[in-house]
C-alpha cells in the first residue's frame, strides 16, 4: 500500500533541499575561496594591470614633455599623439580593473581606484591644456622670424643707409645724413634686442612695458627716416626707398612677432608641464603604487606574498 506524504511533509522537503542546495553553495564558495592559487592568480592579474597602468602613464609623460619641447610641429604633434594613445591606453586599463574590483578585492581597493579615476580626470584636463599649447609653437615661431626675415630686414636696411650716407659723405648735409641715418639703425637695434626677451616673457605686465618702449624706439626710425628722405637730393634715391621700405616691412614683421610671443604657447605648455602636470602625475602615481600595496597585502593562507617583512 503507497503512504502518500501530507503537506507538512512535503514542505519539510521543500526545506531541506534548499538547505541542502545553500548548503553546498557555501561548501563550493568556501573551497574557492580557499584555494591558495586561484588566489595567488587573481591577485597578481590585478597588480599587472595597476602595472600596466603605470607605465602606461610614464609613457604618457614622457612622450608629452616631448611635445613641449620639440622645435617643430611635426614634431610636436607625433609627440603628443603618442601622449594621448598612452593616456587612453591607461583609461582602458582603469576600466579594466574597476569591472575586475567590482566582483572582488577589497572595499580598500575599490576606494583608491576610485581616489586614482577623480585624480586621472584632473591629470587629463591638464595635459589637454599642455598639449593643446605645444603643439602651436607660437614662441618657436616668433624666434625663427626674429633671427629670420626680421634681422634679414634689418641687415638689408643698414646696408641701403650706409650707402646713402657714403652718397653724401662730401655735400654739406653729410653729418646730418649721417646723424639720422645712425639714428634710424640704432633705434631699429633696439627694436631688434626687445624682441627676444619679448618672446621668452611670461608676465604680460613686462611684455607691456617692451612693448611701450618699441613703438617708441619704432617712431624715433620713422621721423629719422623721414628726415633722410626730405634732404635735398633724396627723392629718386634708390637707397632711400629701400631703407623706407625695409623699415616697413620689418614693422609688419615686429608686429606678426609679437602677436605670436603673446600667444606664448611654448613658455605656457612648459610652465603647466613642470608644475600642474608634475603635481597632478605625482599624485596619480602615488595613489596607484598604494593599491598595487593593498592588493599585494591582502592574506593568502598558507602563502607569504606581500609587503616584505620588516627585520628585527
Amino acid at each position: 500500500m503507497k503512504i502518500k506524504p501530507n503537506t507538512a511533509d512535503a514542505l519539510w522537503m521543500v526545506a531541506g533541499a534548499v538547505i541542502l542546495a545553500i548548503a553546498l553553495l557555501v561548501v563550493w564558495h568556501f573551497h574557492q575561496e580557499s584555494n591558495p592559487a586561484q588566489q595567488l592568480a587573481f591577485k597578481a592579474s590585478r597588480v599587472d594591470v595597476v602595472s600596466r597602468m603605470q607605465l602606461a602613464l610614464a609613457s604618457a609623460s614622457e612622450a608629452e614633455k616631448s611635445a613641449v619641447l620639440a622645435t617643430t610641429d611635426e614634431d610636436s604633434q607625433k609627440f603628443a599623439d603618442q601622449a594621448r594613445a598612452a593616456t587612453a591606453e591607461v583609461e582602458r586599463e582603469r576600466l579594466e580593473l574597476g569591472k575586475v574590483l567590482a566582483s572582488g578585492g577589497t572595499q580598500r581597493e575599490r576606494d583608491l581606484l576610485s581616489q586614482f579615476s577623480e585624480a586621472f580626470a584632473e591629470l587629463k584636463r591638464v595635459d589637454d591644456e599642455v598639449l593643446g599649447l605645444a603643439v602651436k609653437n607660437t614662441n618657436i615661431k616668433a624666434y625663427a622670424l626674429a633671427f629670420g626675415p626680421a634681422a634679414d630686414t634689418l641687415a638689408e636696411m643698414s646696408a641701403a643707409l650706409s650707402r646713402v650716407v657714403a652718397k653724401r659723405a662730401n655735400s654739406p648735409d653729410a653729418k646730418r645724413s649721417m646723424s639720422l641715418a645712425f639714428g634710424v639703425e640704432i633705434a631699429a637695434l633696439r627694436i631688434q634686442t626687445l624682441l627676444a626677451p619679448h618672446i621668452a616673457e611670461e608676465s604680460d605686465s613686462r611684455m607691456d612695458q617692451m612693448e611701450t618702449s618699441m613703438a617708441t624706439e619704432a617712431a624715433e626710425a620713422r621721423k629719422d627716416l623721414d628726415g633722410l628722405a626730405a634732404l635735398p637730393g633724396s627723392k629718386g634715391d634708390a637707397d632711400v626707398a629701400t631703407a623706407l621700405a625695409c623699415f616697413a616691412r620689418y614693422g609688419e614683421l615686429e608686429g606678426r612677432i609679437v602677436a605670436l610671443s603673446r600667444e606664448n604657447t611654448n613658455v605656457r605648455s612648459l610652465a603647466k608641464s613642470l608644475s600642474q602636470k608634475r603635481k597632478a602625475m605625482t599624485v596619480c602615481l602615488d595613489v596607484l603604487e598604494a593599491l598595487k600595496q593593498a592588493i599585494l597585502d591582502e592574506p593568502i593562507a598558507g602563502v607569504a606574498y606581500g609587503r616584505p617583512p620588516i627585520p628585527r
